[in-house]
């Protein structure tokens, strides 16, 4: 992961672009996934660290990542619920499944 940072802080030092899985996936008209999101938003802050931008400016672009972070968080736990009941729905089923089978 650094290295791909340490790549794209090059290219940029050079004039080239730096295209990134966040940017492609704009491009294909795809929602850009949190985690690309998030390492593009600390990419950005190791450049603005190195670039000696102001504290202000560092401080509201790490709230962005926070921000991100705890949308990551709050969709895994909704994850997590879901497939909870998913496999609760399914417990439930089996044993009217086998009641079933076994009527016939």
């Amino acid at each position: 992961m650094l290295n791909k940072k340490l790549e794209i802080l090059q290219k940029l030092d050079k004039g080239e672009s730096a295209r990134t899985n966040a940017e492609d996936a704009l491009n294909e008209g795809n929602t850009v996934p949190h985690s690309a999101a998030l390492q593009s938003v600390e990419t950005l802050l190791d450049y603005m660290g190195q670039r000696g931008f102001d504290y202000g400016d560092i401080t509201a672009v790490r709230k962005i990542c926070v921000d991100i972070r705890q949308e990551m968080n709050k969709q895994q736990k909704q994850r997590l619920i879901a497939d909870f009941f998913k496999a609760a729905n399914m417990k439930r089923k089996i044993p009217r499944l086998m009641l079933y089978s076994m009527q016939m």
